[in-house]
């Protein structure tokens, strides 16, 4: 019997965190690969060119991107 430990997420759902590309919400998180993979959020703001709705202004992330 083989035991995969991971550790604990460093990251929270509803927590606000920082990325290359600006500002999000967790939203969900798992387990992948021996690391953690995070489904942020992207605010949707009013002023942009192009709009942004649903699926597309969300990413999953590894830990390592998200502080």
């Amino acid at each position: 019997m083989i035991a995969i430990v991971f550790k604990v997420p460093k990251f929270n759902k509803g927590q606000k965190v920082e990325f290359i590309g600006g500002v999000s919400i967790i939203k969900n998180y798992r387990p992948e690969s021996n690391h953690w993979v995070y489904l942020v959020a992207m605010p949707v703001k009013k002023d942009l060119k192009i709009d942004r709705i649903g699926y597309e202004t969300m990413i999953w992330l590894p830990e390592t991107d998200v502080s």
